[in-house]
């Protein structure tokens, strides 16, 4: 009897993206675009689809959209314009959204992974958003008791970023988000904050045996607030359908729900296709021509992406990719990286301080590094009393505190609170030899092979000293005067 080996399955995954621009109005009418506020305020006729309401298209919002879709290696429409998609929903209180159906206003843009693999977006199209049911009684969806509607973002500007299906793991998954994320922020149209909802996703998901071209039956996960929950809820995703298909089921094609709670997906509704929604040109908006000038324009004038600066940092810093990769990840590092190596050539010190103790410091005071009394020219003062000996690295990491609490400069603090290193050789033999003297039976043991004891007289001229003794030469001395 021959046994058939196990069918080995590839997942297929396309994301659907979508930013939240930060405009001052929505994208038709004049409502405050902006979070936190009272429910139910930032709202006005053209959100709520009232009679004889009309929209008004956001420019700053059509000049954001063409910045993102420049920055994702996109095509510019010459002429793009809006249709209304039905559906009926309790946040949706006109019964239908202004999107872009056949003419987005980019397309076919990409983003290459650090893999290699390149995924293709196949459009970037404004349309506006939905309100926001508030969820009670359970942490989202999934077991809530009620729901209450807030309209505050009813009509707010979004890009959805659509890719094509090329994303073959939840890992890619994750890391395509978050270089969407890095160019929001860097060209500073998005805050990129998933946990608030300014940055969402759906992902599509299918498995189909390793080495078939035909895609297999996709689900779409929604409800997801976090690079990890994106991961790993494509991979419960993938784990479900690997169990229906190994058992001789069959997907079916559907919304489902990501469950934080249970780690897991659960049914939400059958999947609409795009005829379901009965798309139709919005009749009180007009086809808009963009003009090639613009278009220029705004690709001149766009910023350092996050990939130049990744480049930068490694060819013009000597970073390590990883270095680089948290510099470019954490904007406001970074930026605070390039102002500090305006004032020294020590790159690598003022990229592990940032990296180490100062970031250890901002998780703690839940505090970002501009908002800190540390200056970046601080810092490079301090890498430099650090490798010209005047100061330990134990001692810069006991002054790092005052400095990131309540600046200053620091050669002054050293002075004021006695830091400066001993590295008179005549006052550190002094000091070893009173370390000698007050432990002979230490010394008679270490001259007569008990080695590891040498730690223990550094650490006694350490504390003699009150930290302040040069650890380079207390070493060679002690080794010099123990012989």
């Amino acid at each position: 009897m021959v046994t058939q080996a196990p069918v080995q399955y590839e997942t297929v995954i396309g994301l659907e993206v979508h930013v939240q621009l930060k405009t001052d109005s929505k994208l038709f009418d004049p409502s405050p675009n902006s979070f936190g506020d009272e429910p139910n305020v930032n709202i006005n006729t053209p959100c709520l689809g009232l009679p004889g309401a009309l929209p008004v298209l956001n420019e700053r919002a059509v000049e954001y959209a063409i910045r993102l879709g420049l920055a994702l290696n996109c095509q510019i429409a010459e002429v793009t314009k809006f249709d209304r998609k039905q559906y009926f929903y309790p946040d949706l209180p006109k019964g239908y959204q202004i999107s872009q159906y056949d003419f987005p206003i980019c397309e076919h843009g990409s983003i290459t992974l650090s893999n290699g693999r390149h995924v293709r977006i196949l459009r970037a199209h404004l349309e506006e958003d939905a309100g926001k049911l508030v969820h009670a009684g359970a942490v989202g969806l999934a077991g809530s008791d009620y729901s209450l509607v807030d309209l505050n973002r009813a009509g707010s500007p979004l890009v959805e970023i659509v890719s094509e299906p090329d994303i073959r793991s939840a890992e890619e998954a994750r890391e395509y988000m978050q270089q969407i994320r890095n160019i929001v922020r860097y060209l500073d149209v998005c805050d990129g904050n998933l946990e608030e909802g300014s940055m969402r996703c759906d992902a599509n998901v299918s498995i189909r045996p390793v080495g078939s071209t035909e895609y297999g039956t996709k689900t779409e996960i929604k409800n997801m607030n976090s690079f990890r929950s994106v991961q790993r809820a494509i991979e419960s995703e993938v784990a479900r359908q690997t169990e229906i298909l190994e058992s001789g089921g069959r997907i079916t094609q559907e919304s489902r729900l990501w469950d934080e709670a249970t780690q897991s997906t659960k049914t939400m509704r059958s999947k609409e296709e795009a005829h379901d929604y009965r798309y139709f040109p919005d009749p009180d908006l007009r086809p808009l021509a963009i003009p090639r000038e613009q278009v220029e324009h705004l690709r001149q004038t766009l910023p350092e992406l996050p990939h130049q600066r990744y480049d930068r940092l490694i060819q013009g810093f000597g970073l390590s990719e990883y270095d680089a990769g948290v510099m470019v990840e954490f904007k406001e590092m970074g930026d605070f990286f390039e102002l500090a190596v305006e004032h020294t050539d020590n790159y690598k010190a003022v990229s592990n301080w940032i990296q180490g103790d100062i970031t250890a410091y901002l998780k703690n005071n839940k505090v970002s590094i501009f908002e800190t009394k540390l200056s970046p020219k601080a810092l490079a003062e301090l890498v430099h009393l650090v490798d010209k000996n005047t100061i330990s690295s134990a001692m810069a990491k006991k002054l790092l505190p005052e400095l990131l609490e309540h600046g200053g400069e620091p050669e002054t603090l050293v002075q004021e609170k006695g830091m400066a290193q001993i590295s008179d050789t005549g006052a550190l033999r002094t000091l070893i030899q009173t370390v000698i003297d007050a432990n002979p039976g230490n010394v008679e043991a270490y001259r007569g092979g008990k080695d590891k004891l040498f730690g223990f007289f550094v650490g006694q001229v350490m504390k003699e000293s009150k930290g302040s003794a040069n650890p380079e030469l207390v070493n060679q001395l002690l080794k010099e005067m123990l012989a």
